[in-house]
């Protein structure tokens, strides 16, 4: 024998501290459009529109969201994406729920689009804060240790 057999091993794949933080274009894109959100559940809850979808694709629409966005979550190590990931899920669970839920007394469904708006007005803030910061790598914060 010549040389010695060494056991390969594939290195581990590293996952990145952050998908938003850092990358300024996602937190204002996730800003504007739970900004127009927000503003699209207030003008409901504000004419008095409190009826929901509940036909099979809107089911289904939002269960796909549902799952994306719990996805997104188990992904996120940073607080600040965690927190805009939370808004955003709760926000189409709420959907989720009130599209599968057709006998939804009225009172419900008209506190579900008032929470609906401030959630989604939530979530902007949120986006904002999180384009507004810096990621930092894994690398940075074993360093700090």
């Amino acid at each position: 024998m010549e040389g010695q057999v060494t056991p390969t091993t594939k290195p581990r794949r590293v996952k990145p501290a952050h998908l938003m933080c850092g990358m300024p274009l996602w937190g204002i894109c996730g800003a504007i459009l739970c900004s127009y959100l927000a503003y699209v559940s207030y003008a409901h809850v504000r004419q008095g529109e409190f009826t929901w979808s509940h036909d099979l694709l809107s089911i289904v629409t939002y269960a796909v969201w549902v799952l994306l966005i719990a996805g997104l979550i188990s992904e996120t190590r940073c607080l600040r994406e965690r927190l805009f990931f939370v808004l955003v899920f709760a926000n189409f669970t709420l959907g989720f729920v009130l599209a599968v839920w057709a006998e939804a007394p009225f009172e419900m469904v008209r506190k579900v689009r008032e929470i609906s708006s401030a959630l989604w007005a939530l979530a902007a803030i949120a986006s904002l804060v999180v384009a507004l910061s810096r990621g930092r790598s894994t690398a940075e914060k074993k360093a700090d240790v």
